[in-house]
């Protein structure tokens, strides 16, 4: 399983969503929207092997997680002012009690809570938060196949089931992300410079999908 989390310190977390101003008023909505893009979607649908969970940090009121479960959603397409549409359904919502989650529609999930609620979740999978200035992701001597060799397959298809690695990875919005005191999250490079959540999204999806050899 490929899980990933993503922060927005200034995400609008309930109300109305200004859906023509996502970058500004909604709090940099458009990059988490992005990033939910990249980590679920592929030219002809979805991984089934993948879920996100983006976190709501801006008010007004509590933190807020949605969890987009890959396998399952439906009603979503590959345009952001479409993908903005389902967050403002789950908006318009009351926060949910940390620890709970509410289905909202087909592989659309409510909580409150923050990260740590998030890695508690996650107990039983490998932890990366994305940092520049941390060690690679990718072993020294570690090579691209010249066949795909995934190390996270989806079976759904056959059997309904994932197989392969099971990690998650940690970014932040335009903020840096400060995981002081959190336990068991390793920081890991994929270049010397800042990228933007989305295509960073892309790059750890390209080194499973060709089973490029990590650093865990």
């Amino acid at each position: 399983m490929r899980r990933f989390a993503i922060i927005g310190h200034r995400a609008q977390s309930s109300g109305k969503l200004p859906l023509n101003d996502l970058a500004g008023a909604a709090g940099r909505m458009d990059v988490l929207i992005r990033a939910l893009m990249a980590s679920l979607m592929t030219s002809h649908g979805f991984r089934k092997d993948t879920e996100i969970i983006l976190h709501l940090w801006g008010g007004p009121g509590p933190k807020r997680r949605l969890k987009i479960v890959g396998s399952e959603v439906r009603g979503i397409h590959a345009e952001e002012r479409s993908v903005a549409g389902q967050i403002a359904k789950v908006l318009r919502e009351p926060v949910p009690p940390i620890g709970s989650w509410i289905k909202r529609s087909d592989g659309i999930y409510d909580s409150g809570g923050s990260i740590e609620e998030t890695l508690r979740d996650w107990e039983s999978s490998t932890i990366i938060a994305l940092d520049a200035n941390a060690e690679r992701l990718w072993l020294e001597n570690s090579v691209i196949p010249m066949k795909s060799n995934p190390l996270s397959v989806d079976y759904e298809a056959e059997n309904g089931q994932t197989n392969g690695i099971d990690i998650g990875f940690i970014l932040s919005d335009d903020q840096a992300l400060d995981l002081s005191g959190i336990n068991r999250v390793a920081k890991r490079s994929i270049g010397q410079k800042w990228l933007q959540g989305h295509i960073a999204i892309g790059i750890c999806h390209f080194l499973i999908d060709e089973g490029v050899a990590l650093n865990l």
